[in-house]
């Protein structure tokens, strides 16, 4: 039987766990009534503390004279869902992504909250994700990585009253986790310098990733501080690829770039270790050595690093989850508290892919 046309609107606009198992009211009629969203209803019917204690009373009073008797199965789903933390995160099996998701995953484990993970190949892909993390009734609260705060993500997040928390990345309307990236590019560049490099070159990643591009930023302005000039055109080679260019093969292909061209950089900055892993592949198939020919530095300082014997910038990807998560915990009990950043410094790791080097 054709239903009604704002019926039928209805029933798409609200979350699935919205509602109800029977004809009468519901809480779109209490929200439309109250004058406020059906997310902050819900919230009142669930004893949630991110509600005014105005708001509140006006909802029960609208809910009482309306008649309105929520469904205990209905009910029970609802809180249920809202016992879930999203992360979405660019490029899931990322080194990287994995390490800060452990120690996310390690403080989680004495709450009673639950981790869903979206997963967005590209940065293109990341507001879809937001989508569905803030408009379908799942989530507690947010945790969004490494993405460019700006433009329909930005509207996005600012529109919602969901908490939401950055990670490897930053904006000033919310709390945020994050390393110093371009201190790191400047410690990389004045390392680099010390050891004898003339003339460097940056394996890149996708010069739109925050991370990189901050990294990039802090590298040239140190080289320049000390009248180092970095030619763009052919000592920097940028990938937007697969994991925007955060891959061994992205670094592999960048360094035989720079051979085949007839250039040999004494010195290679890589954005991120595992580009830096990539390119020494590329140099050792190339017969040249590391670090006699060629002295190389990453970033991140992933496990098998240590292992490899690279030099490198170490982010503490376990505390960045740790830290993310209870500052999540923060902003959920504490909704109009002061925003948040934790910036951490990142420490350079000198190992067998750089010669010693004295820094002034």
């Amino acid at each position: 039987m054709p239903q009604p046309e704002g019926s039928d609107r209805r029933e798409r606009a609200l979350p699935s766990f919205y509602k109800q198992v029977y004809v009468g009211i519901t809480i779109y009629d209490i929200a439309e009534e109250a004058g406020v969203s059906i997310a902050t209803v819900s919230r009142v019917f669930n004893d949630n503390p991110r509600v005014s204690e105005g708001t509140r009373a006006i909802v029960q009073e609208v809910a009482e004279r309306l008649g309105y008797q929520p469904h205990v199965s209905a009910r029970s789903l609802a809180r249920r869902q809202t016992e879930t933390i999203s992360a979405i995160v660019p490029m899931l099996s990322n080194y990287f992504y994995a390490e800060v998701l452990k120690g996310l995953q390690d403080r989680m484990s004495a709450s009673s909250f639950d981790l869903l993970v979206y997963s967005a190949p590209t940065l293109d892909e990341i507001e879809g994700q937001v989508e569905k993390a803030l408009h379908r009734g799942r989530s507690a609260g947010v945790m969004l990585f490494s993405a460019p705060i700006k433009g329909d993500l930005e509207r996005q997040l600012q529109h919602s009253d969901t908490p939401v928390v950055l990670v490897d990345c930053y904006h000033p309307g919310f709390d945020s986790i994050s390393t110093d990236n371009r201190l790191g590019g400047e410690i990389a560049a004045e390392y680099l310098l010390a050891a004898g490099i003339r003339e460097p070159a940056v394996l890149m990643a996708n010069p739109h990733s925050v991370p990189a591009s901050h990294r990039m930023q802090g590298f040239r302005g140190a080289l320049e501080r000390k009248g180092v000039h970095l030619a763009e055109d052919h000592l920097v080679v940028s990938s937007d690829g697969y994991h925007d260019g955060f891959n061994e093969q992205a670094g592999y292909d960048g360094m035989m770039t720079l051979l085949e061209a007839g250039i040999r950089p004494d010195g290679i900055f890589a954005t991120s270790d595992v580009q830096a892993i990539g390119a020494m592949d590329a140099l050792r198939n190339a017969h040249h050595s590391v670090p006699e020919d060629v002295q190389i530095i990453g970033f991140d300082d992933l496990p098998i690093a240590r292992y490899l014997g690279l030099t490198t910038l170490r982010q503490p990807m376990h505390e960045m989850g740790g830290r993310a998560f209870d500052l999540l915990m923060e902003r959920m009990a504490h909704p109009e508290s002061t925003v948040a950043h934790t910036v951490f410094a990142p420490s350079l790791v000198d190992r067998h892919t750089t010669r010693s080097a004295t820094l002034a």
